[in-house]
């Protein structure tokens, strides 16, 4: 279960979740995949390091290696609103009013009041940070297993979804966005 919490410690190697309103397939349905990996090679351009990652059609798993002096939950504010607002924009240009309208309920009165009109995103984000080794290659895991695994079977072989670093590490193909190898952190 995500909770809100403040991560103070600049610095270090996160595993970060975050979900769409109501788990809603918005990244796949205005297919923002492209979207978030132009993200991943901003933070790799501002020194931040992707260590592995899984795009679902309604939320994203990520490793990343946050340098001193920056903090998680920044990051993740900044491209949880600048992804909103595509999101957004491209819901409404393909006319998706059925999620239009379940996400102008989901607005708090808190929220409305300083002017937002859609919940695009869950409230808080999941945010772990990675102490060892072995928890580092357990998120690996488990990301990289996702869209193979329960509701989802999105394909047979995580190493063939596109939208992973599954590939990068089972099969050594070349990542669609910068990667630093999990063995490079231990």
């Amino acid at each position: 279960m995500s909770v809100r919490t403040n991560h103070w410690r600049e610095g270090g190697v996160f595993f970060c979740t975050f979900t769409c309103f109501r788990w809603l397939p918005m990244i796949d349905r205005v297919s923002m995949y492209g979207w978030i990996n132009d993200w991943f090679k901003r933070l790799h351009a501002e020194g931040d390091r992707l260590v592995g990652y899984v795009i679902m059609p309604n939320h994203l798993h990520m490793l990343l290696l946050v340098q001193e002096g920056r903090s998680i939950n920044r990051i993740l504010a900044e491209g949880k609103r600048f992804m909103a607002y595509e999101i957004r924009k491209r819901l409404i240009a393909g006319d998706h009013q059925d999620m239009l309208i379940i996400m102008a309920d989901g607005v708090r009165s808190s929220d409305a009041s300083r002017g937002q009109h859609f919940r695009v995103f869950e409230t808080s984000s999941d945010i772990k940070e990675c102490w060892s080794e072995k928890f580092l290659h357990q998120k690996l895991d488990y990301m990289h297993a996702n869209p193979v695994n329960g509701k989802w079977s999105l394909v047979d072989d995580p190493a063939k979804y596109p939208y992973s670093s599954a590939g990068f590490y089972m099969l050594g193909t070349d990542p669609a966005v910068p990667i630093m190898h999990v063995g490079e952190l231990v």
